[in-house]
């Protein structure tokens, strides 16, 4: 399954290149992840649950791919190293085992993409 994400965020990237906004490339890798038959959700809500009492604070996985797979999309100069701990902290939060970091900005999107993987 990540290799197909990974295939239609390249042909994205080949098409509209670095430097858009994060919403332009989020919602057309969605579009774009439908149209190969995946089934996916946006803006997906991740509630925290601390000391037993869930707190609805506004966490959303950008993309969740067949309730297994967490996208987080960004478009930045550079990955901190905040972007990769909250990407760990989604998918811990949610129980998902892979996630994927894809920044757009890049000249060569194979620089951008970043495997992150849950331990359970």
């Amino acid at each position: 399954m990540s290799y197909k994400i990974i295939g239609a965020a390249i042909e994205l990237h080949k098409t509209l290149g670095p430097g858009l906004l994060e919403s332009a490339y989020e919602a057309s890798l969605a579009y774009d992840l439908r149209e190969i038959g995946l089934d996916i959700k946006t803006q997906v809500p991740v509630p925290l649950v601390y000391k037993e009492v869930k707190q609805d604070i506004g966490f959303r996985l950008d993309i969740l791919v067949h309730n297994k797979v967490i996208v987080e999309v960004k478009s930045v100069e550079t990955l901190a190293p905040v972007h990769f701990s909250q990407v760990l902290s989604y998918a811990k939060l949610t129980d998902k085992k892979l996630a994927l970091l894809i920044n757009f900005n890049t000249p060569r999107l194979k620089d951008g993409i970043h495997r992150i993987v849950n331990n359970l």
